[in-house]
């Protein structure tokens, strides 16, 4: 079966957006650095970084502050008769704590996609931390594999993460129906109250009736003209889904 080196494309970015739970595989500081593999919840970034909240009594934090290489495994939908057809990505990479200082933003984008979390802290202590992949092993279905390019897998940070609030603010009080559209486009999700929760360089999320969906861009948005024009281009290509 042959491999290939390839860029990140959409449909990895897709299934890496779209989930927000994982298999982290850490180094057992108690078995003699034997795997260790447990189950995770996680928030990506603006950028391709993942953002992990995990206890102190967490066998895995133990683990990772101990060592701070892991893998992280995304696994997309089981839709067909054949499981081991199903696309995963593999994230191989580094995991350190926050600093104080990004805790604040990072911590509240975390709290944004995940807010029964924020209970967490008062039953253990928990704490903020980054994961930065270095390598991504991707697997589309049967022959479709390829270690993704890491210079365009790990995205540049956007220009735009300090207007980010604003930009949702706007989005959803002005042109909340190019929100709906695309959820009704892409999900059938009809609902004119849905709204805009978070963006990142590939898309952004969209909550309703307490659910959350991921929208594309099709192409990473650095700057704020970038995801004007991506949304734009949403508008015009989901006219026809809009909301009545």
């Amino acid at each position: 079966m042959a491999e290939m080196e390839a860029s990140s494309d959409t449909i990895p970015v897709e299934l890496f957006r779209s989930s927000d739970e994982a298999i982290l595989s850490t180094l057992s500081k108690s078995t003699q650095n034997y795997p260790f593999g447990s189950f995770v919840t996680f928030v990506s970034n603006t950028n391709r970084d993942l953002i992990l909240y995990a206890s102190d009594i967490a066998q895995h934090t133990a683990n990772f502050t101990h060592d701070s290489r892991a893998c992280i495994t995304i696994c997309g939908a089981n839709l067909k008769q054949d499981k081991q057809d199903r696309a995963r990505l593999s994230l191989i990479g580094d995991i350190t704590k926050i600093s104080d200082e990004e805790v604040e933003r990072l911590g509240s984008r975390f709290f944004k996609l995940f807010p029964n979390s924020t209970s967490y802290a008062r039953v253990h202590g928990f704490h903020f931390y980054l994961f930065k992949s270095l390598r991504v092993r991707w697997i589309g279905g049967f022959g479709q594999i390829a270690w993704l390019d890491e210079y365009h897998w790990r995205a540049a940070a956007p220009q735009w993460t300090k207007d980010e609030l604003a930009m949702i603010n706007h989005m959803n009080e002005d042109h909340r129906n190019v929100i709906c559209s695309a959820l009704n486009a892409i999900y059938g999700v009809i609902d004119p109250q849905a709204k805009m929760l978070a963006l990142c360089s590939d898309g952004y999320y969209a909550t309703s009736c307490g659910a959350r969906y991921f929208i594309g861009f099709g192409q990473p948005c650095y700057t704020g003209k970038d995801v004007r024009k991506a949304l734009v281009h949403q508008a015009e290509s989901f006219r026809s889904f809009e909301l009545s």
